[in-house]
């Protein structure tokens, strides 16, 4: 029975490689994560767990489902910020948003109504059905504006690991940054999500890690994932690499 419970025991849970969480849908009421004050509350006291002490929030920007503008984030941001400053002071919580390429967010970003991450490092989507049209003359004009593109979750567009792998290199060595979901390394998603992040790892494509919390469920499966041989593996071969803690300053 003791050599029974040795083996099956759990391993300890170990801390995020970074400090400064850059992708997470915790404010309150403003999209599909977290529908209230009390959740986010909750939500951040696990991101504290995980050894996160800044949070960048980034809040969906998207024309079909939540075209969200200033005058609805920022409210939903300051409800959050007093509510940490009664139970967690020592979080430093911003907003930036995500921002799926569409002509909402062309039109938003045209009219100074978009909020980057610091020093102009903005955090865009693509469509989980297509590429978005134009996408490398869309990027390319990002950085002549001085803006330094953010692709979230690479890994996750079905048509690159699928049918265009070749798109990872061509867009990553144009000067796209990848931000890699810790949730798809954890394997919440699917077993192709799971290898793709790791071969972009592999390839040294990934820049940012970002949780891409909207739940209690996310929560648990990256709580689940700290425990794991993987996180470990992973976490190893990402070090010194990410730029997390580095470029927001």
């Amino acid at each position: 029975m003791a050599l029974f419970s040795f083996l099956s025991k759990k391993s300890e849970p170990i801390k995020f490689p970074y400090k400064t969480d850059i992708h997470c849908h915790i404010l309150p009421g403003v999209d599909d994560g977290s529908p209230d004050v009390d959740t986010s509350v909750e939500l951040v006291k696990r991101m504290r767990n995980w050894g996160i002490e800044r949070i960048i929030a980034t809040p969906h920007i998207t024309e079909s489902t939540f075209p969200n503008t200033p005058d609805v984030l920022d409210p939903a941001l300051q409800e959050l910020q007093d509510a940490l400053a009664k139970t967690s002071p020592d979080i430093d919580l911003t907003r930036a948003s995500e921002n799926r390429i569409d002509d909402f967010f062309r039109s938003e970003l045209a009219k100074g109504q978009i909020t980057t991450f610091p020093n102009k490092y903005i955090l865009v989507e693509n469509s989980f059905l297509q590429e978005p049209w134009q996408l490398d003359q869309f990027l390319f004009d990002l950085k002549i504006q001085g803006y330094h593109p953010v692709l979230a979750h690479p890994e996750r567009y079905y048509y690159y690991f699928e049918e265009h792998p070749e798109r990872y290199e061509q867009l990553h060595r144009a000067g796209t940054l990848f931000q890699i979901n810790v949730l798809s390394l954890a394997g919440a998603y699917s077993k192709k999500e799971k290898r793709t992040a790791e071969k972009l790892i592999e390839k040294g494509f990934v820049d940012f890690l970002g949780t891409d919390l909207h739940n209690f469920r996310h929560a648990d499966a990256i709580d689940e994932y700290l425990t794991t041989k993987d996180a470990r593996r992973h976490f190893e071969a990402l070090e010194g690499r990410l730029l997390n803690d580095k470029v927001f300053i």
